[in-house]
């Protein structure tokens, strides 16, 4: 992974920050979807969150019928990181990795719109590859695999994207202490990045008045026949059906799922992140959706107006994956990107201090 750049308005030798204070590290997510910003200080178990920010910008809206992002598009994302940006620059953070995913990826225009985000904001997104992306992916969801089973396989639902990553849970590379962490040494057997998440997978096949069984299984049979081809982790194939494996979903689409599988009255993370749902409980609350008007859906707590559009196509792309990779069980994750990178850039820091410790000793 590449080096993170020095945060907007950190001081180089770090003098702006009290004696003994812990020094912030900042990871941000620019998605199809959302800007997600999480900032937070090391500790022996990984990092302390010490502010989280989070704003749906719809970034890809459009993209998929014109290659370009809109100009309104742009303009919501760039309120979101000018928030981002001044929340960074007032705590101070000493280390900052800011990504750009699929949206910046794919379109036409997608250089020219990071190049305004640096001029109008001074932070310089990075567009990352599906790889490094679904690397990162499972390094934010590695407290959450299940030790006593064999495999997992972990679901990044985004919104222009969705990343696919096999992981041997009996391979070495997943007990590495904080300082020596490194995503490309993760036992990833096989990662699959399709060019469907829940914004395109909606925007192609748009929503009558209500949903219904058949156009579900359109898009479920849409994702499957993108991911049935796909033959690397064919050999991890008998762990999954002898029920040894288990998935990880993670994305606002599924969070959503589960609060309403768990009736919540209002967006709980605490009860969200890191529930187990049965292949069942997934099934029924893909039907209770669908038996929602999209008025309706976006009077849920837990889904709103803004993902009302979105959570049945989230929940279609998890049925495609458990069609075609059975296992009884999934757990929920609120958690990801932002949470591997700064594990990351923790590990980065860690090793600079050491080099520089043995540089004095000698």
């Amino acid at each position: 992974m590449d080096e993170a750049p020095r945060a907007p308005g950190a001081s180089r030798r770090g003098g702006e920050r009290s004696v003994g204070e812990p020094p912030c590290y900042a990871a941000l997510d620019l998605g199809t979807n959302n800007c997600r910003l999480l900032i937070a200080t090391p500790s022996p178990a990984g990092f302390k969150v010490v502010e989280a920010y989070s704003r749906i910008v719809r970034l890809g809206e459009g993209l998929s019928q014109s290659g370009r992002l809109s100009e309104y598009a742009m303009d919501r994302a760039l309120q979101a990181l000018k928030v981002s940006a001044e929340k960074v620059r007032r705590r101070r953070v000493v280390r900052l990795k800011a990504i750009a995913t699929q949206a910046c990826r794919s379109a036409a225009n997608g250089a020219e719109f990071i190049a305004r985000v640096a001029r109008e904001t001074g932070l310089k997104l990075q567009v990352i590859t599906p790889h490094e992306e679904a690397q990162l992916s499972v390094a934010g969801c590695l407290n959450l695999l299940d030790r006593g089973a064999e495999a997992a396989l972990v679901v990044d639902v985004g919104g222009g994207s969705t990343e696919l990553s096999w992981v041997d849970l009996k391979g070495g590379g997943l007990d590495e202490p904080p300082g020596r962490f490194a995503p490309g040494r993760l036992p990833i057997k096989a990662w699959l990045s399709i060019p469907i998440g829940v914004v395109t997978l909606a925007e192609r096949f748009p929503e009558g008045e209500q949903g219904n069984e058949a156009w579900f299984r359109v898009m479920v049979n849409t994702v499957k026949a993108e991911i049935a081809a796909f033959q690397r982790a064919d050999p991890m194939r008998p762990i999954f059906e002898a029920d040894r494996a288990h998935l990880i979903g993670t994305s606002g689409a599924i969070t959503s799922l589960a609060g309403l599988h768990l009736s919540l009255r209002r967006y709980d993370r605490s009860r969200v992140d890191g529930i187990w749902m049965s292949r069942e409980e997934c099934d029924a609350a893909a039907q209770r959706l669908l038996s929602l008007t999209p008025r309706e859906r976006a009077e849920q707590p837990c889904i709103g107006p803004d993902r009302a559009d979105l959570v049945l196509a989230g929940a279609a792309i998890l049925q495609a994956v458990q069609e075609l990779w059975p296992c009884s069980r999934v757990r929920v994750a609120d958690r990801g990107l932002r949470e591997g990178i700064l594990l990351s850039l923790m590990s980065q820091g860690s090793g600079r201090r050491r080099r520089r410790r043995r540089r004095v000793r000698s």
